[in-house]
C-alpha cells in the first residue's frame, strides 16, 4: 500500500440513521454491525487505506462511543495497517455540526496544515469496494474543481437522492438534492445519475467555498454549497461503475453500492454477501474489508444443515440445528433443533432449544427461549417487535433476558485456526437512508 502523499480525506461519521432503529438506539449509523466482524465504517476506511491514502479524518457526532472504541480497537491499535491512518475528531466544546460542510470548516485548520492538493469528503454509511485513486485520477485528467462520485438509479428513486445532470461530457450542469422528478441521464430514457456523497475537491477551490459557506451560513454540502458551484466552477460525475478493484469475482454484482439507511436494506444487504457466488463477497485478499480483530475462540458446528451461512468466531451451532441463509456474529449460540432461515444475530445472543425464526434480525444479549416461534406470524410480530414494510422482523437488544447460566455446552473439536465457517451453497436468486453523507436529518 503506497501512501497518496497529497490526499487528505474526511468521513463524514456522526450520522444518527433513524430509519435503522432500533439497531441504532445506541449506535451511530456507521457503527451499526454488519456481516460477522465488522462495521458499516469499515467499508469507507478500507476503500481509502486499500487506495493508499493515510490522513483520514473520521468527524463522528451522535452516540459515537461504540464507533470510537471499534475504530480505536480495529484501526488505531492494528498492527497490520498504518500508524495513524485514521484519526477520530469530534465536534469542539460547546459545538455541534450542523451538517456535512460545518463540519469540515470545523476543522479547516488541518487542511492548512496537511496541505493537500485534492481533498476527499466521503460518507460512513456505505456497503461497497472503490478504488479512491482512479477517482482522483479522473478528477485530475477532467480538469474540474470538484468531483462527484455518482451511479446511475431509476427516476422513480430519485427522490431520495441527490441528483446530478450532465452535459454528455461529465460536465455537471445542475446539482439537486432529493428533487421530486429529473430529466433521464445521457443515453438512457429510465435512470438518473445519482450522488453517492463521495466528493473529490482541488484543496484550494475547498477553502475559499468553506470560507463562502462560513460567512453565508451554509452548512451542508450536497444542499448547498455543491449546487452553488454549478455555476461559478468546474463540477465533473465520476462513473463509479467504472471502477476496476482488484480481486473481484466475475459473479459479484459489478459496481456494488447499497446505502443500508433502512432496516430492509440493511437486511437484503447482508444477504448479498452469503453463498458461494454472492453479490458482494466479504473475502478479497486483493483489496479486504479490514474489521475487528478476533479473540473469541473457533467457531464450533456440531450439525447441520448449514447452507449459504457464515458462523462468526466464538460461536457454537448445537446438533440438530439448521441455518439457512443466516449470519451469526461472535459468540453466538444456537442449541439444539434450533432452526434459522434468512436471519442475523448479534454478539452474544441464544437461540434456544427448538427455537424457529425466519427472517429475523436478532440483536445482542438477547436469550430467545425455546421453542420461540418468530417471523411466522406477522401479526403476533407486531404486537411484540418492529417489522418492517417486507416482514423482517427485528428482536430489541436484551427483549429476552438472559437465562440461568445452567445448560449444558456440548464441546467439540473446533476447526484449526478458523475464525469464520462460511457455509457455501448456491445462493439466492436476485435480490436507502439517502441524502446527506452524514445523516443529520436520517
Amino acid at each position: 500500500m503506497a501512501a497518496h502523499q497529497h490526499v487528505l480525506a474526511f468521513v463524514m461519521a456522526g450520522g444518527e440513521g433513524s430509519r435503522l432503529r432500533p439497531l441504532t438506539a445506541n449506535n451511530c449509523k456507521p457503527a451499526v454491525p454488519f456481516n460477522a466482524r465488522h462495521r458499516i465504517v469499515d467499508f469507507v476506511l478500507s476503500n481509502l487505506v486499500n487506495s493508499g491514502i493515510y490522513a483520514n479524518y473520521l468527524l463522528v457526532q451522535y452516540k459515537s462511543q461504540s464507533l470510537v472504541e471499534h475504530v480505536h480497537q480495529a484501526w488505531t491499535k492494528a498492527d497490520h495497517l498504518p500508524r495513524g491512518s485514521v484519526t477520530v475528531v469530534s465536534p469542539r466544546a460547546a459545538q455541534v455540526f450542523k451538517g456535512t460542510a460545518d463540519a469540515v470548516a470545523q476543522n479547516i485548520d488541518l487542511i492548512r496544515r496537511h496541505r493537500p492538493t485534492v481533498v476527499a469528503v466521503f460518507g460512513a454509511d456505505h456497503v461497497y469496494r472503490m478504488d479512491v485513486r482512479q477517482m482522483i485520477d479522473f478528477h485530475e485528467a477532467a480538469g474540474a474543481d470538484a468531483t462527484v462520485a455518482a451511479l446511475p438509479v431509476q427516476l422513480d428513486q430519485c427522490h431520495q437522492f441527490g441528483i446530478v445532470e450532465t452535459d454528455g461530457q461529465h460536465r455537471i450542469t445542475d446539482f439537486r438534492e432529493k428533487p421530486a422528478t429529473t430529466a433521464p441521464m445521457p443515453g438512457s430514457s429510465s435512470h438518473a445519475l445519482a450522488s453517492m456523497g463521495n466528493y473529490i475537491f482541488n484543496a484550494d477551490v475547498l477553502l475559499a467555498a468553506l470560507e463562502k459557506a462560513q460567512a453565508s451560513g451554509a452548512t451542508d454540502f450536497g444542499k448547498d454549497i455543491l449546487p452553488a458551484m454549478v455555476a461559478s466552477h468546474r463540477l465533473a460525475a465520476y462513473d463509479f461503475t467504472t471502477n476496476e478493484v482488484p480481486g473481484v469475482a466475475a459473479y459479484e454484482e459489478r459496481g456494488y453500492w447499497r446505502d443500508v439507511g433502512t432496516l430492509d436494506a440493511y437486511f437484503e444487504a447482508h444477504l448479498d454477501t452469503l453463498g458461494a457466488r454472492p453479490r458482494f463477497s466479504m473475502h478479497n485478499p486483493q483489496w479486504p474489508i479490514y474489521g475487528a480483530q478476533e479473540h473469541e475462540d473457533a467457531a464450533v458446528a456440531h450439525g447441520g444443515p448449514l447452507q449459504r451461512s457464515v458462523v462468526g468466531a466464538g460461536s457454537h451451532v448445537d446438533h440438530g440445528a439448521s441455518l439457512d441463509q443466516s449470519l451469526l456474529r461472535s459468540a453466538v449460540r444456537v442449541e439444539r433443533g434450533a432452526q434459522l432461515e434468512r436471519c442475523i444475530v448479534m454478539d452474544r445472543a441464544r437461540i434456544g432449544t427448538g427455537a424457529q425464526l425466519r427472517g429475523v434480525i436478532v440483536e445482542h444479549d438477547n436469550d430467545v427461549p425455546a421453542h420461540e416461534r418468530i417471523g411466522f406470524d406477522t401479526e403476533r410480530d407486531r404486537q411484540r417487535f418492529p417489522v418492517t414494510e417486507s416482514g423482517v422482523v427485528v428482536v430489541p437488544a436484551g427483549f429476552f433476558p438472559k437465562r440461568a447460566a445452567s445448560a449444558s455446552v456440548t464441546t467439540a473439536v473446533a476447526p484449526a485456526k478458523a475464525s469464520l465457517l462460511p457455509f457455501l451453497l448456491p445462493q439466492r436468486g436476485p435480490g436507502c437512508d439517502a441524502g446527506s453523507p452524514f445523516g443529520l436529518a436520517a
